[in-house]
């Protein structure tokens, strides 16, 4: 077998935080990564506020953690020097200002360190993640800021079967691990060929093991998915508890990030899948949210970070992070969806609007409001109004700008079981399944995040207009939390949707805010605006 040694400068660190805090400082380098940092930093489209790699690019998020009163995000990362993933790292206090840490683990035996979840145990942290062209590996620390890393039996513990030609039971790929009664459990990702036609469709594939060294494959995770597309595969698989159910976040290449809601039967070690929902709207790239890292957040829900795609060449960097979400279950099937972590510390020079008209047909200019790196509240009530539209990024004579707009009752019609909340897009309640009472016919809204005029530079791609639903109430406004940072637009509507893309303004002067109502006047109940900080 080749070597795979990694040339990156390795270090050892001491067992106490007063020890590494001292070995960190002064460490070349994390001086190189600062450096690199302040290099950058002038980029008119890399973010001051979302996660970035130090230097050279970056890929998915991995092993999403807390430990000892920090959050740990590790991440593909390419040094300069070996431009083969290895898992970066950085640690935080509140999930959004972010430190840099030196490499976290590094290939060999394995050729690439790809994607992988960690398990946070009383003494210790178990990070499990695919090695390429050998299989899934186990690495631990136990360290204060986790720097220290040793890999279990300095090989893979789930081999990559010998390609002999027979049908393979399941693939090793990304893995993902949790425990439950003593042992510890894992997916490896991949699809099974029993779709129709004999066409691939996802699948996670589960093993078992008492001491993190032998595995036993046992069978096919998921039963009853009926909701995943074919040509899907279970890529960057994560599997946690969320309020009485557990919910299964994967990424699929063909479709993009999306989630399986269900029952963990533990006789049987089976998901019975009840729900289903997505993370983006549209293929992955250009531009689009790509994989998920998650972890429970101790009280019930699960915070989840995502890296998201370029759609424009920059040098010496491309994808980014998105903000941390906080996902909880409201009802049986409906997940509700959140900003996480401490974005208001990043507020200054508040502006604020009141009530204000909006005319049926006429675009509104917000006047002193605007910027590149921004948050907005915005509360409308849509009144008879078919769709009103918020612009931002928009350049004054709109050559450039970033559409979101809200179709009120627009979307499909869906059943919600009497007495709980509503369903998700597609999903079939349990409440069906176990006959409670006769669901009633709702109609969903629509939520779009239009690229399609965010840029007039040549190199710069857009999208298919992202389209999300929701369920709006009779009588409930349109409350959106909108975060603007340079190259990226995400949306927040009502605390049940978000919708993200990539966009790269070409014009210095594309910074401004707009309304607009069409068809029938709607209502501006409120409008407020922070410039935000860098964390950086």
């Amino acid at each position: 077998m080749p070597s795979y040694a990694s040339p990156v400068p390795r270090y050892t660190f001491g067992s106490t935080l007063a020890e590494q805090e001292s070995q960190l400082r002064g460490n070349a380098l994390l001086e190189r990564m600062a450096a690199s940092r302040k290099e950058k930093e002038g980029d008119p489209h890399r973010p001051v506020y979302h996660f970035v790699s130090p230097e050279s690019r970056l890929n998915d998020p991995n092993g999403l953690c807390f430990w000892r009163g920090r959050w740990h995000l590790f991440y593909q990362g390419y040094p300069p020097e070996d431009p083969r993933p290895h898992w970066g790292h950085a640690v935080s206090d509140d999930l959004i200002h972010w430190r840099d840490l030196p490499y976290a683990i590094h290939p060999d035996p394995e050729e690439c360190c790809f994607s992988g979840a960690a398990l946070v145990e009383e003494d210790r942290v178990i990070a499990m993640y695919h090695g390429t062209q050998v299989g899934n590996m186990v690495a631990v620390s136990s360290d204060p800021l986790l720097l220290n890393w040793e890999k279990v039996t300095g090989r893979p513990v789930i081999p990559i079967p010998d390609q002999d030609g027979s049908p393979q039971a399941y693939t090793v790929f990304d893995p993902c691990i949790w425990k439950k009664g003593g042992a510890y459990y894992s997916l490896s990702a991949g699809t099974l060929c029993s779709g129709p036609g004999g066409k691939q469709v996802a699948a996670d594939f589960l093993f078992r093991s008492e001491d993190l060294e032998s595995w036993e494959y046992l069978h096919p995770f998921t039963e009853d998915d009926l909701f995943t597309l074919v040509g899907d595969d279970g890529a960057c698989p994560y599997f946690w508890p969320i309020g009485e159910r557990h919910i299964l976040l994967f990424f699929s290449h063909m479709s993009g990030s999306q989630y399986l809601l269900g029952d963990y039967d533990e006789e049987r070690d089976k998901l019975v899948v009840t729900s289903h929902g997505l993370f983006n709207f549209g293929a992955a790239t250009p531009s689009g949210m790509h994989a998920p890292s998650a972890t429970p957040d101790g009280e019930g829900g699960v915070i989840v970070i995502f890296n998201m795609n370029p759609g424009f060449p920059t040098q010496g960097w491309n994808q980014i992070m998105s903000l941390p979400r906080r996902l909880t279950l409201a009802g049986d099937d409906e997940l509700r969806v959140e900003p996480f972590g401490g974005i208001e510390s990043l507020r200054y020079g508040h502006r604020s609007i009141g009530e204000t008209a909006l005319p049926a047909n006429e675009e509104v200019v917000v006047e002193g409001i605007s910027g590149r790196s921004m948050e907005l509240g915005v509360e409308i009530d849509p009144m008879g109004a078919p769709m009103v539209e918020l612009n931002v990024l928009r350049s004054p004579g709109r050559e450039e700008y970033t559409r979101i707009a809200f179709f009120k009752d627009r979307g499909f019609r869906v059943e919600r079981p009497a007495g709980l909340g509503a369903v998700l897009h597609g999903g079939q309640t349990s409440a069906a399944r176990f006959g409670r009472p006769r669901p009633e016919q709702v109609r969903e809204s629509v939520l779009t995040l239009d690229s399609s005029y965010s840029s007039t530079l040549p190199d710069a791609l857009s999208r298919p207009p992202e389209t999300a639903p929701f369920l709006l109430e009779a009588g409930e406004p349109l409350q959106l939390r909108v975060f603007i940072d340079r190259s990226v637009v995400e949306v927040f509507a009502n605390g049940k949707q978000c919708v993200a893309v990539r966009v790269y303004p070409g014009r210095e002067d594309s910074a401004g805010v707009s309304l607009r109502a069409q068809g029938s006047a709607a209502k501006l109940r409120s409008l407020d605006a922070w410039q935000m900080r860098s964390v950086y």
